[in-house]
């Protein structure tokens, strides 16, 4: 299963059970488009407006909760600069996940 995928599903899923009109509250899941390849000019318009290297591929608010959360396909481990996205994350409060697998996911949330 490639990352993508995983990443795909996941939000797929979690939308259905938890960010539908008819949820109360409304759950929130978002992506955030650090991967992929970009010509110059497009990484470098990135870049100023905003792209991190290293953040986490989603942001979850999760009954108001806020999780950030890097996906992985299983048994790869985060590189350096997504561990130091993590360590930001923490000391500035908040949560921060890594999931290699739907099932880890799912018993979280």
């Amino acid at each position: 299963m490639t990352e993508d995928f995983l990443q795909a599903k996941i939000v797929k899923e979690y939308t259905n059970k938890y960010c539908l009109k008819s949820h109360n509250p409304r759950n929130l899941i978002m992506s955030i488009p650090n991967g992929g390849l970009r010509n110059k000019i497009e990484a470098m318009k990135m870049q100023a407006t905003g792209l991190l290297a290293g953040a986490s591929d989603l942001i979850i608010i999760h009954f108001g909760v806020i999780y950030f959360v890097e996906l992985k396909i299983l048994g790869q481990k985060p590189r350096p600069n997504q561990l130091e996205f993590a360590e930001r994350i923490k000391a500035n409060g908040f949560n921060y996940l890594c999931f290699d697998n739907e099932d880890s996911f799912w018993i979280h949330f």
